[in-house]
């Protein structure tokens, strides 16, 4: 049976309650709370452990979108930061946005923003995965060689991912890996919808050029595995 979500991020679990003292363990997961992340937040103020409700709700998913950027080993610390952060602020947050989706994608990006060193050597070594392909002409069976080829692509993509300015990286990762709108996009760092869609187009542009005019939509697909590197 594969582990849930509970045991993947027990760390970063037990981090925020340390941090916090909250439990994030006997709160009600999304399905079962049907208030708004408003609303919750709103209601933590007086109750702090009513603040685990997101944490249940959005943790696996900072946790995965951090992991993809940074590596498995920096998502569990990074993960609970953030919703430590997220805490300590939950009384700044604008109760007119009923979905705090892109406000923990904002503060986790930040985060992620002052281990710029790290994810650029990250991506660089995943581009050098193409290097240590077997020689042509050995031989291999079919499904080893369709491997080869995928972690080619793999390689080729983190490395146009490296040369792409941060900013601009920023904006295609929160929407392609963080499933985020040009809205939510706008509103996790704090530009318009106009710059978003700029720097959007220019990272595109980008990684088109670099991957010989591949469509850069591939990206969820090509970069399926980044994160259990």
């Amino acid at each position: 049976m594969p582990a849930t979500s509970r045991e993947i991020h027990e760390p970063g679990r037990r981090a925020v309650t340390a941090a916090t003292g909250v439990g994030v363990h006997a709160v009600p997961g999304p399905h079962d709370d049907p208030d708004s992340d408003a609303s919750a937040i709103e209601r933590s103020w007086a109750d702090p452990d009513v603040f685990a409700v997101l944490f249940n709700r959005y943790a696996d998913d900072i946790h995965r979108y951090v992991a993809r950027r940074l590596g498995t080993e920096a998502a569990d610390d990074l993960m609970a930061e953030t919703f430590v952060i997220a805490f300590q602020q939950r009384r700044r947050y604008d109760l007119a946005r009923t979905h705090a989706r892109p406000w923990l994608y904002g503060i986790v990006t930040n985060l992620v923003g002052q281990h710029r060193r790290a994810e650029a050597r990250r991506l660089k070594a995943l581009s050098r995965v193409a290097g240590t392909a077997p020689a042509e002409g050995e031989p291999l069976e079919d499904r080893v060689a369709a491997r080869v080829s995928a972690e080619g692509s793999r390689a080729r993509l983190a490395g146009a991912l490296a040369a792409l300015p941060a900013r601009n990286r920023d904006v295609l990762l929160l929407i392609a890996w963080g499933d985020l709108d040009y809205t939510e996009a706008a509103e996790a760092l704090g530009v318009p919808v106009g710059t978003v869609r700029s720097r959007l187009h220019r990272a595109r542009t980008g990684l088109r050029r670099a991957l010989g005019g591949s469509d850069p939509a591939a990206l969820h697909e090509e970069t399926e595995e980044t994160d259990r590197g």
